[in-house]
């Protein structure tokens, strides 16, 4: 185990200045981190309480974009009615049409909210969970594979809930993607996103050869 943690470093290291190369040219980042990703959809979310979900915001080894969606992740549990009425239900959100169009999992996920009892105890970034999101990201993105397995004994599995998307690098899109979870039966994604079961979250984005990106959140 202490050899595979070893070389998963070593491995990491190699690859983080060109992945920050490629990252940066493809525009993933965000130029100030500080600024609320949902105050576009209310002033609302500018409150205290709300700052303080931004757990990540002091860790320099994680991407803005990686940062932000740690951060609405957990102003969506601290307050999913908040969420609801000013993102889902307002037809003034430049999301509303689109989203509402998605039928029975935009349904769905307003139920789900509706009646989701807040959280007050945001997710904490971890490194472990960060090595183990940005390894498959980069292994499947550099092979061009979808889905949880990982392909080589290079990247641990130390996590109890996973989620991935690819395509689209915005934080606000990856989040509200992931809890609408669309064509996905049991809504996996969405129920691990909200469940009140972990505390910990790593999340890694990386370049994708089939659809351009790729993010895994990891969970414990």
């Amino acid at each position: 185990m202490q050899k595979k943690i070893i070389t998963l470093i070593v491995f990491v290291c190699l690859i983080q200045t060109l992945v920050f190369a490629v990252n940066k040219k493809n525009n993933f980042f965000c130029k100030d981190s500080t600024i609320n990703p949902l105050a576009k959809f209310s002033e609302e979310w500018n409150g205290l309480d709300y700052e303080k979900c931004n757990t990540a915001k002091d860790l320099k080894y994680l991407t803005t974009t990686e940062r932000d969606v740690i951060w609405i992740i957990n102003m969506v549990r601290l307050n999913p009615k908040l969420f609801l009425n000013t993102v889902l239900l307002n037809p003034k959100s430049p999301v509303y049409k689109t989203i509402k169009q998605r039928n029975f999992y935009y349904n769905s996920l307003i139920d789900n909210l509706k009646t989701l009892v807040p959280d007050d105890s945001p997710l904490m970034p971890d490194t472990d969970l960060f090595l183990t999101a940005k390894c498959h990201a980069y292994e499947s993105g550099k092979i061009g594979y979808v889905g949880h397995d990982r392909k080589s004994n290079i990247c641990l599995k130390d996590f109890y809930g996973e989620c991935c998307y690819y395509g689209l690098n915005d934080p606000f899109d990856i989040v509200i993607s992931l809890l609408i979870d669309e064509k996905i039966r049991d809504l996996g994604h969405r129920k691990i996103m909200l469940s009140n079961r972990y505390g910990l979250i790593g999340v890694s984005l990386q370049p994708h050869i089939s659809y351009g990106t790729n993010t895994v959140l990891d969970f414990k």
